[in-house]
C-alpha cells in the first residue's frame, strides 16, 4: 500500500470534513447519546460511503443529475431541522415539568444505528465523498485512498463526539437543539435552492 497517497488523502479529507454538516450532526447526537456509540455508527457509515466512493461512486455521480442529489439532501436537512425543533420543545417541557424520574439514555445499539442512519443519509453527494471518488480516480489506487479517507473521517468524528459531550455539559440542551435546527434549516434551504436553480 502506498502510504504517501494514504497520508495525502487523510490530510485532504480531514480538512474537508472539519466544517462539514456530518461533523456537526455527530457533535449534536453525542450530546444526548453515548459518544462511543455515536462514533461507532458514524464510523460504519463513513466506511460504507468510502467504499462506494472508491468503487462505484464515480460512475454513480456521473449518471445522477446533481439537482436530484441536492433535492434529496435538502429534504433530509429540513426533516432533521423539524426533528431538532421537536427535541427542543420536549426538552423545554421537561425543564418546566420534570415529572417522573428521567428515562435512562437510549441503548448504545439504538444510538449507533441512529448515528449510522443520519450520517449515511447526510453524506450522499457530500464534498468529502466527491473528493474521495475524485482522489481514487486521480491516483488509480483505491486501497490507499480508501484507507486515508476512512482514517480522516474517523478522526473528525472522534473530535466531534468528544466535543459534543463537553458541549452538552456546558450549554443548555434547548439552545443546542435550536441551534441545530437553524443550521439544518439553513443547509436545507441552501441545498434546495441549489437543486432548483
Amino acid at each position: 500500500m502506498n502510504l504517501a497517497v494514504a497520508g495525502a488523502v487523510f490530510a485532504v479529507i480531514f480538512v474537508g470534513e472539519l466544517p462539514d454538516k456530518t461533523m456537526f450532526a455527530s457533535l449534536v447526537m453525542s450530546t444526548k447519546g453515548r459518544p462511543f456509540a455515536v462514533w461507532l455508527g458514524s464510523a460504519a457509515a463513513f466506511v460504507l460511503h468510502v467504499v462506494i466512493a472508491t468503487t462505484v461512486g464515480t460512475v454513480v455521480f456521473h449518471l445522477l443529475a446533481p439537482r436530484a442529489v441536492d433535492a434529496v439532501v435538502a429534504v433530509i436537512f429540513l426533516a432533521g431541522a423539524g426533528l431538532a425543533v421537536a427535541e427542543a420543545v420536549r426538552e423545554r417541557r421537561r425543564k418546566e415539568d420534570p415529572g417522573p424520574p428521567p428515562v435512562p439514555p437510549s441503548r448504545p445499539g439504538r444510538t449507533a444505528v441512529t448515528a449510522f442512519a443520519v450520517i449515511f443519509a447526510a453524506e450522499w453527494g457530500d464534498l468529502t465523498q466527491l473528493l474521495t471518488a475524485n482522489l481514487a480516480a486521480h491516483y488509480h489506487s483505491p486501497v490507499p485512498v480508501a484507507t486515508g479517507a476512512i482514517l480522516g473521517l474517523w478522526a473528525v468524528s472522534a473530535l466531534a463526539v468528544t466535543g459534543g459531550r463537553w458541549l452538552g455539559s456546558v450549554i443548555d440542551a434547548v439552545l443546542i437543539r435550536v441551534g441545530t435546527a437553524l443550521l439544518l434549516l439553513g443547509l436545507g434551504v441552501y441545498t434546495g435552492i441549489s437543486a432548483v436553480s
